[in-house]
């Protein structure tokens, strides 16, 4: 087991001396970029329903040593009742010390955050106006992880949104769980998953929605991650309650 993560910390330095990683983020950006335009173009029947939506979104991920990182989110999501609009902002993540039981099963992973019992994040998020009116959220999250038996990694994130809405503030919590389990097919691995989510609006202090999705992570060499998945929302915090279904496909990078 120790050779093999030797193995794969050396394979990773490489990699980062071989090859300049700001040429690959602005290619992430610029991707991020592309796919929010298509994104955010929604055909007339998605326009009335409301009820099926397309999710893309690039994260591109930069260690600074081994217990710092930095990062950057282009994505599309959905936070008014209008429609679907464009998310983009940097974090940086702070780790706390590896845990041997999370490596052992999170060996194949390229996120290096997963092997760790608990990671803080610090973000930013602008939320230009295309639907509805622009958004500037500063976001603080604490997840912990917990190895289970059979493999199964189950993971706990906190996370609370400072949301200035046309110059108005306005907080809300948010509390993930996921479960994954990586998966083994002769030399190909990847990782299925579910998540559920419950968001707490603070200042109509009510549950506003909850959110469940499924997916998969499937590594594309040693630096790239493909993520398709599917996930149903359920809008309670203003009448009538609203359902959103959605396909989304995240790229992420590492360096």
């Amino acid at each position: 087991m120790r050779r093999e993560l030797s193995k794969l910390r050396n394979e990773r330095r490489v990699f980062t001396r071989n090859r300049p990683w700001e040429r690959w983020i602005l290619r992430a950006i610029r991707a991020g970029v592309v796919l929010l335009l298509f994104a955010t173009i929604e055909s007339p029947l998605l326009a009335q329903t409301q009820s099926v939506q397309g999710w893309p979104e690039v994260d591109a991920y930069l260690n600074l040593n081994s217990n710092v990182r930095l990062s950057f989110v282009a994505a599309a999501t959905r936070e008014n009742r209008e429609g679907t609009s464009a998310e983009i902002g940097p974090n940086i993540d702070f780790y706390f010390k590896p845990l041997v039981k999370l490596k052992r099963i999170t060996i194949f992973e390229l996120d290096p955050s997963k092997s760790r019992l608990l990671t803080l994040r610090l973000g930013y998020r602008y939320m230009p106006e295309t639907n509805g009116p622009t958004e500037h959220r500063g976001l603080i999250e604490a997840t912990g992880r917990y190895p289970l038996v059979g493999g199964v990694l189950l993971s706990d994130r906190n996370r609370v949104d400072f949301r200035f809405i046309d110059g108005e503030f306005a907080w809300r919590y948010r509390n993930r769980i996921s479960a994954e389990r990586t998966i083994s097919i002769r030399s190909h691995h990847f990782t299925p998953y579910l998540r559920a989510e419950a968001y707490y609006d603070g200042n109509v202090h009510k549950r506003s929605r909850t959110a469940e999705s499924a997916g998969s992570i499937f590594p594309v060499g040693k630096r790239f991650e493909l993520e398709p998945y599917f996930e149903h929302q359920n809008e309670t915090g203003s009448a009538p309650n609203r359902q959103v279904n959605a396909l989304g496909l995240v790229l992420s990078l590492y360096f």
